[in-house]
């Protein structure tokens, strides 16, 4: 006689159904282990069983991290920070040392360095994506005490960035209770430490690298502690002036107020006086046809906002014959000019934060990550010329393809719109009128 096959297909199921629950009877066993076991953890070895010690140096240990995933103490996700719950407890005890990251990124596609926007991406959310891949960090960024040097806009490239905060450790102190050492480990060797840049630089998209790390004082803040910041503004020379440029740029030199040079920011910026040290411009010894590639260099303790760019973007004014150098001391005397001339800045993409100076820090890296650093560098910028070479051969394209006559017309230039002085534009609200009308809309919220 035939079997009935909706025994059998029931036979099947509960057979199923008893394998699964012997197994998650043995994953609930290896769960409560392994809890004990992190709960206690001070050390670079933790024994998975009573035979194999795993290394934690690189990710906890590979072995672990996967039984760790298997019964759901490790969030994978890659875009949302580990909730509180097994995950933050796995990772909180473990000991922690405060530690600065020195970042480079190509700016084009971001925007901005910041995360507060709410406009993604950002520099600071791809950093924080790779540390919580990386299982470097747990707890919010109050927690880990996260600072930053500088909060670069949209566009805006850097090979000097700087960032601090906490990060898992491989050092044999013990943490305090809530998991972060009241002390630095500035003192210590850093011999058998992560490996941060090369952890990171794995787990980061190809446009932005940590370059170096640090050990650092807890009371070290990347933002209050740098003692000068240096950008770089690229250009291409064309038919500028640059003696006239360089003369008028080292009017910018000492401190000033730099209202009539910035974005103005009433609510949260009420003093404009900031110091520059250093102002240079210099050829690149880079060609493109009859043309050559020219940066300025500007140093200064601190900047505001879009403050670089408007400077250029007055420069650029002078280098084209269309301004005086008198224009400079006129913007900055803001007794004279209390109100500043609308004008356009110059564009982002060409400016770079070139360096953060600190005090003490001393930025390493392992000849390993060096060389992986090195390589992808080297790959990126072949990537950039393949692209450049792409264009060059449209633009020969365009070139053939029109006639004689065509091309007459295209290179005929048209006479460009008349320039109106800067002192003779219409001017932005000054100071105390942005303030006054931030007083009278708090004043009528709160009515």
């Amino acid at each position: 006689m035939e079997g009935n096959p909706n025994i059998e297909l029931v036979n099947s199921l509960q057979a199923q159904m008893e394998s699964l629950r012997e197994r998650i009877n043995q994953l609930e066993t290896e769960n409560a282990k392994l809890s004990r076991q992190l709960s206690v953890c001070v050390c670079q070895k933790i024994a998975v069983s009573d035979k194999t010690p795993v290394d934690c140096s690189s990710s906890i240990g590979e072995m672990e991290m996967l039984k760790l995933d298997e019964i759901g103490l490790l969030n994978r996700s890659k875009d949302k920070e580990p909730a509180a719950g097994g995950n933050a407890m796995a990772l909180h005890h473990l000991p922690k040392r405060y530690v600065a990251l020195k970042v480079m990124y190509f700016g084009q596609r971001f925007y901005g360095f910041a995360s507060e926007a709410q406009m993604d991406p950002t520099i600071e959310s791809e950093i924080f994506k790779a540390l919580h891949k990386t299982r470097l960090v747990s707890g919010d960024r109050k927690e880990l005490q996260y600072s930053r040097c500088g909060r670069t806009d949209k566009g805006v490239s850097s090979v000097g960035q700087v960032i601090s905060l906490f990060l898992r450790s491989n050092l044999k102190k013990t943490p305090a209770s809530n998991g972060y050492s009241v002390e630095s480990f500035a003192e210590e060797s850093c011999d058998g430490e992560i490996d941060y840049v090369k952890i990171l630089n794995r787990a980061l998209p190809n446009d932005i690298r940590i370059i170096g790390w640090s050990p650092a004082r807890t009371d070290f803040s990347a933002r209050f502690s740098c003692l000068s910041r240096e950008y770089k503004y690229f250009f291409w020379r064309e038919n500028l002036n640059i003696m006239a440029m360089e003369s008028s740029g080292k009017r910018f030199i000492g401190e000033h107020d730099f209202r009539n040079f910035c974005k103005m920011d009433a609510a949260n910026v009420h003093n404009y006086r900031r110091y520059i040290t250093s102002f240079e411009i210099f050829s690149c010894n880079e060609r493109y046809g009859d043309d050559e590639l020219w940066a300025m260099k500007i140093k200064g303790s601190a900047f505001l906002w879009h403050q670089i760019r408007c400077m250029v973007a007055i420069l650029f004014l002078i280098g084209q014959g269309l301004e005086s150098s008198n224009v400079i001391d006129e913007l900055l005397d803001t007794e004279r000019t209390s109100r500043k001339p609308q004008y356009k800045m110059a564009p982002e993409i060409p400016l770079v934060l070139q360096s953060c100076e600190f005090d003490g820090l001393k930025f390493k890296c392992s000849s390993d990550a060096r060389q992986a650093l090195r390589a992808h560098l080297e790959k990126e910028c072949r990537s950039y010329k393949l692209e450049a070479a792409i264009f060059h051969e449209g633009l020969l394209s365009c070139s053939t393809t029109f006639s004689d006559s065509t091309q007459l017309n295209i290179t005929t230039k048209k006479k460009g719109p008349t320039h109106i002085p800067l002192m003779s534009r219409p001017t932005e609200p000054s100071y105390e009128e942005r303030r006054a009308k931030l007083a009278a809309a708090r004043s009528n919220n709160y009515n």
